[in-house]
């Protein structure tokens, strides 16, 4: 493995360990030229997952574009970033369980919504209004109401 601080191809193992409830391996290495101590991460490797767009266009699923929506919807408010990752786990899960590997971006906009609304009432509200587009107040009423009405 290439080292991350001189460049150097060789590195050796000192420790491995499991990581992510079991679905990678965590090690960490010593580069053989300089010396330093870096971690690297292996996972198995799994079909892609592709989003749909509503435009209909094809993209791979991205985990990080997930957590920064998720991110944005929870700002200043008291969700972890723990949970936030366990929210993108399921998520992920629940798509790779289905038989195709392809999955709308609406798909995923309502498996979010699911979670958030468990989690934190207002970044739901946030990340709806974003994801279902809310064109005046009557829009953003109406999903409250709804909240309010489950209570």
């Amino acid at each position: 493995m290439k080292c991350i601080f001189c460049g150097h191809l060789e590195s050796k193992v000192i420790d491995s360990r499991s990581a992510d409830d079991g679905s990678s391996i965590r090690r960490r290495r010593e580069c053989l030229k300089c010396a330093e101590r870096f971690t690297s991460y292996e996972r198995v490797e799994i079909a892609p997952l592709i989003v749909i767009k509503k435009d209909m266009t094809r993209q791979p699923f991205d985990r990080e574009k997930l957590l920064n929506g998720l991110l944005r919807a929870c700002e200043k408010r008291p969700v972890t970033l723990a949970q936030l990752e366990k929210v993108i786990d399921e998520i992920e899960a629940v798509i790779r369980n289905k038989a195709s590997r392809e999955v709308t971006s609406q798909q995923i906009g309502e498996l979010v919504m699911e979670r958030l609304k468990d989690i934190d009432e207002v970044a739901y509200v946030r990340f709806a209004s974003v994801y279902r587009r809310f064109k005046d107040v009557n829009s953003f009423l109406e999903e409250l109401n709804k909240l309010l009405g489950k209570k």
